[in-house]
């Protein structure tokens, strides 16, 4: 370990966040590696450990004979204040060698509120923020991800974009990069070629120009690039890399569980959502080794805690055949089973007696908007009646916890859509009255709202996004409504 680390870290927040050494790292002797790969999420250690997405890479990189992949994540201010103190530079966990040692600095970017961090870590690292300014082919800094698809936000700063999913194409991509190190080749000649690859956009090789009010008038491709780029998908499921062998972190993280992917995709169409558009088209893993893969990760980390994750899980078509075998594996270990992302019209009490087999946990639903005009609006082919029919279930089942996850400031809401939050929780509470198995326990209504964001290859792509005041304004008239609700309730009980 580095000296100056070692002085750092008793002056730090949770000093585990950056000295590696976790179980199931991989750790390769130097003298058999030829490309190094700083893997960078642009977040803290506690954030990106919980990324799914790179972990599936972190493996698929890290199984290419010759390649060795660290990971790097962003320190915590006060980390990052006595970095620069010491002037130490940022650094992977693994072997705690500088990034600037590196061949390729990769970024894995799922928000655009990520985009100030990458700049602000490559300024940490010591490696020139504009991609101009970097004229050697390494190291190369690339970048890949859901917030990747508009990447013109910071352009100038990326050598080269994967779009699409990065299991096919990062291989391709190292590979190129090893044979141009082989052959001497220019950074100019090496974009070249990689702009060739389906999936990989090179900003470099297009000539913008603008309208007068600031439009793009038109993009011309340079040297050979395509005029469009096609992202890249995993045709197949059942042949893709799943990380059976995950790291297990050395301190708590945001999802410190085994994460089950079932599929890819979203058959719904929700207007706001870019995840349900960007990954289609939906590609199912098969039940057999969506099983498999559940056991041995819980036996290889010891988890206590498996979720069930896609986009929508209820929309599994095996759904119930996979949990009455997982159940058969995680009962007797006292292993929890989750299933988040439920659709309130495709939840059954079948679903229900079997999440209920293992410990009970809460269950969530997300209506997205408190009226039907704004679920049409927004494609959320949700009915209440499909969510109070939903919840009876639940409660009928035993469970009297409830999540419902909404979103302020979509298209078109109207303060009456936002009291409609209040209403449809008090309808929930209502329902738990009238079906609770017992009420003794009391009954716990979670309504959780996030922040409408317009996102690129969504319908509502163009909608414009309400300040922050506005958003503030509309939790507080939403949080007045739920209160006076609840006051009612507890008067009529």
């Amino acid at each position: 370990m580095d000296k100056r680390l070692e002085r750092i870290l008793p002056r730090v927040q949770k000093p585990a966040r950056y000295v590696g050494g976790e179980y199931n790292a991989v750790v390769k002797d130097l003298s058999q590696v030829d490309t190094r790969i700083a893997f960078c999420f642009p977040d803290t250690y506690e954030i990106g450990m919980s990324n799914l997405g790179m972990r599936i890479l972190y493996g698929v990189m890290n199984e290419m004979p010759g390649v060795w992949c660290e990971r790097v994540f962003a320190p915590w201010g006060d980390m990052e204040e006595e970095m620069r103190a010491a002037h130490m530079p940022l650094f992977a966990l693994e072997s705690g060698d500088a990034i600037t040692h590196f061949d390729i600095v990769a970024f894995s970017v799922g928000y655009e509120m990520a985009f100030p961090a990458i700049l602000n870590m490559l300024d940490l690292a010591g490696i020139p923020l504009h991609s101009a300014e970097r004229t050697e082919l390494t190291p190369l800094v690339i970048a890949g991800g859901t917030a990747m698809y508009n990447a013109e936000p910071i352009a100038d700063f990326i050598d080269l974009v994967s779009l699409g999913e990065g299991e096919d194409i990062t291989v391709e991509l190292v590979e190129l990069h090893r044979q141009a190190r082989r052959e001497g080749w220019t950074k100019r000649e090496f974009l070249r070629r990689a702009a060739q690859l389906d999936g990989i956009y090179v900003p470099s090789l297009y000539d913008v120009s603008y309208n007068p009010d600031g439009t793009v008038a038109a993009i011309t491709p340079l040297d050979g690039a395509p005029a469009v780029v096609t992202k890249r998908i995993v045709r197949d499921m059942d042949k893709s890399f799943f990380p059976t062998k995950t790291i297990v972190p050395s301190t708590e993280i945001v999802q410190d569980r085994v994460m089950l992917e079932l599929f890819r995709g979203c058959i719904r169409g929700c207007r706001f959502c870019q995840a349900g558009y960007v990954y289609r088209p939906v590609r199912n893993r098969s039940m057999d080794l969506c099983a498999r893969y559940g056991v041995e990760s819980c036996d290889d980390s010891g988890y206590q805690e498996m979720t069930l994750s896609s986009l929508s899980s209820s929309d599994y078509r095996q759904l119930e055949g996979l949990c009455d075998g997982l159940l058969d594996y995680c009962t007797p270990r006292n292993i929890n089973l989750n299933l988040p992302s439920l659709r309130a019209d495709g939840f059954s009490m079948s679903i229900m007696e079997k999440l209920q087999r293992s410990r009970k946990s809460s269950i969530t639903f997300a209506p997205e908007a408190g009226t039907q005009r704004l679920r049409d609006a927004i494609n959320k082919n949700v009915t209440e009646e499909d969510l109070l029919k939903s919840c009876r279930t639940v409660f009928e089942g035993g469970c009297n916890a409830v999540k419902l996850y909404f979103m302020l400031g979509l298209p078109t809401e109207t303060d009456e859509d936002v009291l409609g939050i209040a209403d449809l929780a008090n309808k929930v509470y209502l329902c738990w009255r009238q079906y609770a198995v017992s009420r003794a326990r009391g009954i716990r209504i979670t309504v959780s709202t996030s922040f409408f964001v317009p996102k690129p290859f969504t319908p509502f792509q163009w909608e414009g996004q309400i300040t922050m005041e506005e958003y503030q304004r509309r939790v507080q008239l939403l949080r007045g409504a739920i209160t006076i609700t609840m006051l009612a309730a507890r008067f009529t009980e």
